[in-house]
């Protein structure tokens, strides 16, 4: 018998909330899928979940805020489980617009949805209110052509999407011990990178971003020296 998926949602930061949806028999052990809200002038949801967890989503959401009053549905890179139910959001929340890469917008969500996305260039600014955001682009890390990442100068906080991917239904929101070591273990038996030619060079460029909160797609979020985090993860990669 398949357990049902479990949802929940706790702050991480200022006005940052993981939303967490726990499926236990994903696959043994356990998987999770997190989406991050920022409540702010102009809220933001970061990933959107599959498209049939939406309801699941948007119970959470809706905990704190009306999901009306999102403004921004940004996402790392087209996927389901990043954006599988953006036009669901876009329909609940009529004055969103989608956020991706320029990459994004144009070989995916332009055409997917009527509303048209806000492209972001490299080091491009978007200000919440007291949040003030700088997308990162990071083609193919870990995969993808249209990939990137946000990074959010006002709390130190690296919207991370599948880096440091852990197994496991994520039951706890934030955590500061090792993540390392079980994100690479997962990636050995299912390697989920690109290994493209920049792959180092553009972690060591989030490195230097020196992010305190790393919010992580799948499993916990975690706080501590994100740049020396991130920097063994190149190594690591450097070694396999």
């Amino acid at each position: 018998m398949t357990s049902p998926p479990v949802a929940s949602i706790h702050p991480i930061a200022a006005d940052i909330y993981r939303i967490n949806i726990a499926l236990p028999d994903f696959i043994p052990g356990g998987f999770s899928f997190n989406q991050y809200l920022v409540i702010d002038e102009m809220p933001l949801l970061f990933h959107t979940g599959p498209r049939k967890f939406f309801p699941l989503v948007r119970g959470q959401i809706e905990t704190l805020i009306p999901l009306a009053r999102l403004r921004y549905i940004a996402f790392s890179h087209f996927e389901s489980d990043e954006c599988g139910s953006l036009d669901k959001f876009l329909a609940a929340a009529p004055g969103a617009r989608p956020v991706c890469s320029e990459v994004a917008a144009m070989v995916s969500v332009s055409d997917m949805v009527d509303v048209e996305p806000l492209a972001m260039a490299d080091g491009q600014k978007l200000s919440l209110g007291r949040h003030q955001l700088v997308w990162q682009s990071t083609p193919h890390l870990p995969h993808g052509w249209d990939c990137g990442y946000f990074f959010d100068e006002t709390s130190a906080t690296l919207f991370c999407g599948d880096l440091f991917t852990q197994p496991g239904p994520g039951e706890r929101p934030l955590v500061s011990d090792d993540i390392l070591g079980p994100s690479e273990a997962f990636r050995q038996q299912m390697d989920y990178f690109a290994h493209g030619n920049e792959t180092l060079q553009l972690i060591d460029k989030l490195a230097r971003l020196e992010p305190r909160l790393l919010a992580c797609m799948h499993g916990s979020a975690w706080s501590g020296d994100g740049a020396g985090l991130l920097r063994k993860l190149g190594e690591s990669l450097a070694r396999h």
